[in-house]
């Protein structure tokens, strides 16, 4: 069932501009001086609990930078569930896609995180793999009406493609970032993408090559680029993105500006152009 609770705006009349069919999870997170080491327990200095979850960090920062926003995406009908909603409103994002099951609980990450800002990540992904195309079905008058369309895939598959097949065939830009990567991805994720945007780790995982630098990325983003996508994005970290697209098929390497890392965990950035404004726009 549809999340229930008055919205935060009167979302109903609005037409979101940009439309998030993928994950929430709640971050149970501790910091650390060092990662433990198998059957080490060791002492953190801090536990907090955050909002995380591809899906939710793209849409979220979608709606800071200014869009009106919908998030479609499914949580449990608990405790977890609940606060995950009403973050979404305090956000400002519609929730009138954001359903609530009781057959599993709303999904979770637990994150070692240490001074470095080096990681370990597990995730329970629970109601996130139960969003299904019944529920897209119900959202598909916003999807159709949106400019952009994003997903991700920490919700099944099935459930991505199809949000990418429905939002191309209403000529909505999409935006897809293939993560977690999978090797033997299924070709129609290619085609309908009219930005693919992965980092060089999943770049390795969908292409075989090895991605240690620019120039490696340069040449993973044309194989990525012949498979049909529109517009590849490979992210860097500290080294920038390399991009190229149909129309300009030679890689360009972006770079950006130096930051100390406090927390690689949150990087699911909705549009690129947020971090790299030098981007050009979507594609007409």
């Amino acid at each position: 069932m549809a999340a229930s609770g008055e919205p935060g705006r009167q979302w109903q009349e609005e037409v979101a501009a940009v439309v998030v069919v993928g994950s929430c999870m709640t971050d149970l997170v501790s910091l650390t001086s060092r990662l433990p080491k198998t059957g080490e327990t060791i002492h953190g200095h801090k536990f907090f609990i955050g909002f995380g979850g591809k899906g939710a960090n793209q849409c979220v920062q979608a709606a800071r930078l200014g869009a009106k926003t919908s998030m479609v995406c499914k949580v449990g009908k608990d405790s977890f569930g609940n606060d995950y909603i009403e973050n979404l409103k305090q956000n400002d994002i519609s929730t009138e896609f954001t359903y609530q099951t009781q057959d599993a609980a709303t999904g979770t990450a637990s994150i070692i995180v240490n001074n470095e800002g080096q990681n370990i990540i597990i995730i329970v992904a629970g109601a996130n793999l139960l969003l299904n195309t019944e529920d897209l079905r119900e959202a598909a008058k916003a999807i159709s009406r949106a400019k952009v369309m994003i997903c991700q895939l920490e919700v099944t598959p099935e459930t991505s493609l199809e949000a990418l097949t429905m939002a191309h065939s209403n000529g909505v830009k999409t935006l897809f970032n293939p993560a977690p990567a999978i090797a033997d991805l299924d070709p129609r994720f290619y085609a309908l993408s009219d930005v693919f945007c992965c980092n060089e780790t999943e770049a390795e995982i969908l292409t075989g090559l090895t991605v240690s630098s620019p120039a490696d990325a340069g040449k993973a983003a044309q194989v990525l680029l012949e498979r049909g996508c529109q517009v590849v994005i490979i992210t860097l970290g500290a080294e920038g993105c390399v991009m190229l697209s149909q129309t300009e098929p030679v890689p360009k390497h972006i770079p950006t500006e130096k930051v100390k890392a406090v927390d690689t965990t949150v990087k699911a950035a909705p549009d690129p152009k947020a971090r790299w404004p030098q981007l050009p726009a979507f594609p007409p």
